[in-house]
């Protein structure tokens, strides 16, 4: 990993975590475990064609844009289909 990547992990994690007060400090450590699944699991990625990083790494990545692809195709097709019917066509 870069270092860059890194400074940008904490700096997202920053901006969610700093954001309340965490008392005692086994709280604060629980929010940066939610916030590590959150941005491993949950979080799409742009660098990563908008997939999780969890997704990379089990080698995943395909299947979830494939998949995406063909959703994205079904809903074109419905959305010329409805236009269709309401021009009358």
């Amino acid at each position: 990993m870069t270092q860059g990547k890194i400074e940008r992990w904490h700096r997202s994690m920053k901006n969610v975590v700093k954001l309340q007060h965490y008392y005692p400090s086994t709280k604060l450590e629980s929010a940066i475990v939610v916030w590590g699944e959150y941005y491993n699991n949950q979080r799409y990625h742009e660098a990563l064609d908008n997939v999780t990083p969890a997704d990379v790494y089990f080698g995943r990545e395909k299947e979830v844009i494939k998949k995406r692809n063909k959703l994205k195709e079904q809903t074109l097709a419905l959305r010329r289909q409805q236009h269709l019917i309401r021009a009358g066509v």
